[in-house]
């Protein structure tokens, strides 16, 4: 029998390991894309101006809607940067006009150290003027990378997919065309790509759903060679693959429009599909209790919907709103435009580009509430993230809401940035990293 110490020991190490693997944050969304990390305290204030709860606070720059992402100690961030600051405007508006830009872009990849935001370096991965035009809320590197501690994928914009090992040095890129994303119904609008890769089991996983030739694609992550393309039919989406596995299954699945489905590991090859929602399809899939929580908005429809993971060949019901084998539960207006849902606990969150936040049962459906955040005179585009039984929900001019976990609605906090706040933040060992405007913020204790 083992001595009892060493029985202890290697518990400890075990869970000073799982701790390790948690504090990692390596994609849109953090692992799995699911925008939660369990296990350290978080705080609920903190104070933009005194610097209270802010363990540091670093220049970026150039304009970048990109999330940072997070691999042991290190902090990683893409960004575009031209001569002059670039235009942004926030808010809640119709406005469906490209910006007229002159001028090159440096696409770049810049890594901070995570504990005091010493900047560690700051690669160039391509210069160029850009193919494509984008929104005066848009960037030109609105995608976030993804890491598996060795390699890391970018997408900048439409100049292709880039991969670079964890000290900056490019390894390899892949020219994936025009990704030309914006309004369907006028294609001149061109608003800017924006959906991330992520890097699973040896793969790089892309999705371009562009005005033509749209696709889903894997690549092999030491070489960018092509393993798998499947050609889709869909209107430009903006939104993140996700993977989910299941018994005898593993899937990826993506959001759309007249194309939201899930596709083969393997093979690419498609599973099940579902046509219907909202026609500007951003959020990604959020997977949680053997189901794959799906919503968009834009149109006639937003719905807000729970497929299981098991569906199997063309799962569109006759109305919206309708439920079948396939579809555990659906609300044919409950669902919302931009961000991306979150599950924590029991509860499953999602929140309106207006600030409406709605919270129900994940496996049954049951709505709790459906409550508004601020006074409704801000947009929300950044996805919301959750640790230590706490929502955290950024506006785009900054203020950062702070709700208790649960079925009762509650904010516990509101927190300015003193910037505007497009990208989603990250988690790690207890502190939330904001991409704001101008600056990587690091929320949390000091060192």
């Amino acid at each position: 029998m083992r001595p009892r110490y060493l029985i202890s020991i290697s518990l400890a190490l075990a869970a000073r390991l799982a701790l390790a693997e948690a504090s990692n944050w390596p994609q849109f969304r953090g692992p799995a894309a699911s925008g939660v990390e369990e296990g350290f305290p978080t705080p609920a204030s903190w104070n933009a101006d005194t610097g209270e709860n802010i363990a540091w606070k670093a220049a970026v720059p150039g304009l970048s809607h990109a999330s940072p992402i997070i691999w042991d100690d290190i902090v990683y961030v893409a960004t575009a940067v031209t001569s002059e600051k670039a235009d942004l405007k926030v808010g809640l508006y119709g406005d469906i006009t490209p910006l007229e830009e002159a001028g090159p872009v440096q696409w770049r990849l810049l890594a901070f150290s995570k504990t005091d935001g010493k900047p560690l370096f700051d690669a160039l991965g391509y210069e160029g003027n850009p193919r494509l035009k984008r929104h005066p809320k848009s960037s030109h590197c609105n995608c976030t990378p993804a890491t598996d501690g060795r390699h890391i994928a970018a997408i900048f914009a439409s100049e292709g997919l880039f991969c670079f090992d964890m000290k900056g040095k490019l390894l390899w890129k892949k020219d994936l065309g025009p990704m030309d994303s914006g309004f369907y119904v006028v294609p001149s609008a061109q608003w800017g790509f924006a959906s991330s890769p992520i890097i699973r089991d040896g793969r790089v996983i892309v999705l371009c759903d562009v005005e033509k030739d749209s696709f889903l694609a894997a690549f092999d992550v030491e070489n960018g060679h092509e393993v798998w393309r499947v050609k889709r039919n869909d209107v430009p989406t903006w939104g993140t693959p996700a993977v989910a596995e299941s018994p005898g299954r593993k899937q990826i699945i993506v959001n759309g429009w007249h194309h939201i489905g899930g596709y083969d590991w393997d093979t690419g090859k498609e599973l099940w599909k579902l046509n219907g929602g909202g026609d500007i399809p951003v959020p990604t899939p959020v997977i949680a209790y053997g189901l794959a929580f799906l919503t968009s908005a834009h149109g006639n429809s937003r719905p807000m919907r729970a497929i299981r993971l098991d569906a199997q060949g063309d799962i569109t019901p006759p109305e919206i709103g309708d439920t079948n084998a396939a579809i555990a539960w659906a609300y044919a207006r409950q669902g919302n435009y931009m961000q991306t849902p979150i599950v924590v606990g029991s509860e499953l969150y999602g929140c309106t580009d207006s600030g409406v936040l709605s919270c129900w049962d994940a496996r049954s459906g049951k709505p709790h509430y459906s409550e508004r955040l601020g006074n409704g005179d801000q947009g929300f585009t950044a996805s919301p993230v959750a640790s230590d039984s706490k929502l955290y929900l950024s506006s785009e001019v900054g203020n950062v809401f702070v709700v208790a976990a649960g079925s009762k609605f509650s904010i516990l906090a509101t927190n300015r940035l003193a910037e505007t706040c497009m990208a989603s933040p990250a988690l790690s060992a207890g502190r939330i990293f904001f991409r704001t405007r101008d600056h990587l913020v690091a929320v949390g204790s000091r060192p």
